[in-house]
Formats: structure tokens, sequence, C-alpha cells
């Protein structure tokens, strides 16, 4: 199945799942404790928060997070009028996805009851609520998720969503240098005759590959009036020929071979960067136009600074593809440090969220946010300092997919 027919594929079933009545439209219709559907936008108080109503009692439940971290305040009234938040008592279980439970009690503070647990991110959850006033017991349950969808484990792989379980890894710091590609000095050869004389024939081209040992000329010399071949020393690529037949060969040379399998790059390391980079530091170089990129480590660094005061780095890079050629221009990553960290994540998997940079975290077939305080990075990993467990399944490839599905759902941020 190709790209474009996955995608179709995934489009489909879950524009099915999402208008077809299936369970999952089910499970996330808000219900109160006597199983009828709640609004789905509901009753707003006069603090913004949001209405719960028995008969005459009823609470105004807000999230407030203006200067403080999160947290719940509560407004009881009865038959319309303010209750004293001395007179309740208020307990509410959130239970989140994975059957996590925050219980979450409450202390009187002015006019409203205050949570006294941080209301930590996402805000998905399932709200179950239990007041007690004048002898009377209320309950509530609704269900307030965002960032979360269902998919199917057999469409997901369709789709080619990959999760991985979150965990250590190692973290490279880099510097940014830029150079251009050289040859290498010790693959160039620059050939001659042994013995001055009269070229009979040349058998080798600008721009023809040759191998050690292939004549490339044959010269009558001039003391003897034999004839001589003259072979290539190495393998490699004539790129230089200063030879005729009938010419004499004048002691000059006739022609420059270069074996491209290696060359080198040179980089510009600055001022501020040269007490970090080290010989033997690895070296990722990139060409400035095309997607070539090859490792290799510094060689050496030059004892002489440039007219910029920056030094130069050869590093010399495996060239066997043949796709570097010396005069082009690189973008180069030195390493200059490593770092082992507890918990990291793919880069290729960070989603944006609201304000949040993100990964899905997967548990069964449901996928939600996990915001994520993020530190040191590379171009793989990035160090996560806080928003997800050790070991958390969570989607590295076509995370997007995931994205667009939430999006589509129109699951809103509600307080």
């Amino acid at each position: 199945m190709n790209y474009l027919h996955r995608i179709f594929l995934f489009a489909v079933v879950m524009t099915t799942a999402a208008c077809g009545g299936s369970d999952t439209a089910e499970r996330h219709s808000p219900t109160d404790d006597h199983g009828s559907a709640a609004e789905l936008d509901p009753v707003k108080g006069p603090h913004r928060g949001r209405m719960l109503i028995d008969g005459d009692f009823a609470i105004e439940l807000s999230i407030f997070e203006a200067g403080v971290p999160p947290e719940f305040r509560v407004w009881p009234s009865m038959a319309g009028q303010a209750v004293s938040p001395d007179e309740v008592d208020l307990r509410i279980t959130l239970t989140r996805l994975g059957g996590i439970r925050d219980d979450i009690g409450f202390v009187a503070q002015g006019e409203y009851l205050r949570g006294d647990t941080v209301v930590y991110e996402p805000h998905s959850f399932t709200v179950s609520i239990q007041a007690d006033y004048a002898g009377n017991s209320y309950r509530w349950e609704y269900e307030n998720f965002e960032g979360r969808t269902h998919i199917a484990a057999d469409i997901a792989a369709a789709a080619g969503v990959v999760v991985e379980n979150a965990g250590p890894a190692t973290i490279s710091e880099a510097v940014t240098v830029y150079g251009r590609v050289v040859s290498d000095p010790e693959s160039v050869s620059h050939v001659s005759a042994r013995f001055d004389g009269v070229l009979r024939s040349v058998r080798a081209s600008i721009g023809e590959k040759v191998e050690k040992g292939q004549t490339l000329a044959v010269v009558e010399a001039n003391d003897s009036l034999n004839d001589y071949v003259i072979t290539a020393p190495i393998s490699g690529t004539v790129i230089d020929r200063h030879a005729n037949t009938g010419e004499t060969t004048g002691g000059r040379s006739l022609f420059t071979i270069v074996d491209t399998s290696t060359v080198w790059a040179e980089l510009a390391v600055f001022p501020s960067d040269r007490s970090r980079v080290q010989v033997g530091a690895t070296v990722t170089v990139r060409t400035a136009i095309g997607d070539i990129s090859v490792t290799g480590e510094v060689a050496l660094l030059s004892p002489v600074a440039g007219s910029n005061q920056s030094v130069t780095a050869r590093v010399r890079l495996d060239n066997t593809s043949g796709l570097l050629a010396a005069g082009m221009y690189l973008t180069g990553e030195i390493e200059v440090a490593e770092y082992a960290v507890p918990l990291a994540v793919r880069r290729s998997g960070l989603q944006s969220f609201r304000d949040f940079t993100v990964v899905y975290a997967r548990i069964g077939e449901e996928y939600e946010v996990r915001m994520l305080d993020l530190g040191r990075q590379d171009e793989t990993w990035v160090e996560v300092l806080g928003g997800l467990d050790i070991g958390t399944a969570y989607v590295t490839e076509n995370s997007y997919l995931v994205k667009a599905d939430i999006e589509k759902s129109g699951a809103s941020h509600d307080h």
C-alpha cells in the first residue's frame, strides 16, 4: 500500500468513526450522574466556570491559573444565593487516561472553595464530584477531554504511526562551522617521464578513470631511442593532461591523477569555539546545495589563524560514492560534548499543541498529548525535564496524523 493510499484509508476510517455513532463518540459524550447527555457547551457561571446544578443546589467549578499553578475553585449556591464555603464538604476525583486518579480536597477561602492539588496538564480527564451540604449529598460526573483521540491499532499501523518507549539517551552538543571540500593531498599524483623523449602515443584523457599500473603513454627515449611506458602510480581520475602524441616530454608534468575515494573538508573554527574543538572529534558535514551528508573526525587543527582569526580544522571524508567534489561548500557540526540524560524523546515525534510542545502518548488505542518541559537537544534527541514518565509509549513517526485527528475532533481547553 503506497503512502497516499495509506493516508486516504486513514482519513476515511477516521471520518467514519467520528460520524457513524461509534463507541468512541459515546465515550466522549459528557454525562451526568443520571446518565443523560450533558450539553456540548456547558452553562457558564458569573466566574466563567462550569455550572453544575441539582435541584436548588448548584456549584460553579473553574480551573483558575492566573498567576498560580492551575487549581480548582468552586462557588456554591442554593436557590441562586451564595452559600458560605465553610458549610460545604467537597471532593473531586479526576480519572485520567490509563486509570490514573487524582483526588482533590478543598478548603474554604473567602467566597470560594480552593482545591489543594495542582491540576497538571493535560486537562483531560473524567471529573467526579461529591458535595455535601445541609445533610444532603450531590454528585456529578462529566468528561473533560482535550488532546485525545482513539485510533484502532490496524488503522494506526496502516497509516505508518510508529511508537516507542521514552527513556534515556545520549545527547551530543555541537558547534556549527563552515568550509569547503578539497582534494586529499596524499591522493594526488603528478606524473612525468623518467627519461626525456618523444611521446609516441597517449592513452589517457581528462576525466578518465584509471587503475594503478595502467598505461598512460608511450615514450621514445632520447638517449636510447627505445620505447618505454608511463603507467599510473595510483588509481584515480585524470584531472589534468599536458601530453599529446609527437610532443617532447620536456621534463614537465604530463598527467595529474586524483584518487577521489577520500577527500578533505577544510572547516573554519572561530575563536569563541576553538577551546572546545579537539582533534578526534566527530564531525558531520553537509553540502550547501543538495542533501549529501558525511561523517568524519577532526584529523588536525591548523596552528595558524586566518585573516578572520579562525583556524582550519581538517577532516578526512570517505567519498567512495563520488558525490563530494573539490570546491563544494560545506556546513559542519563538530561534536564538543556528550550528555547522558535519563529521559529524552525523538525530535521526529514533536508537535505543537496550544502554547506547548508535545508528544502523543499511547495507552491502548487512545492517544493523548503530553506537554513537555524540554532541555538540551541535538539533531535526533530532545531532553525531557518534565511532563512525561520514563517508559511511556509515544508516537515517533507520523505524529502529525494524530494531531490532525485531534484537531478534527474539535476538543477544546475548557475550564
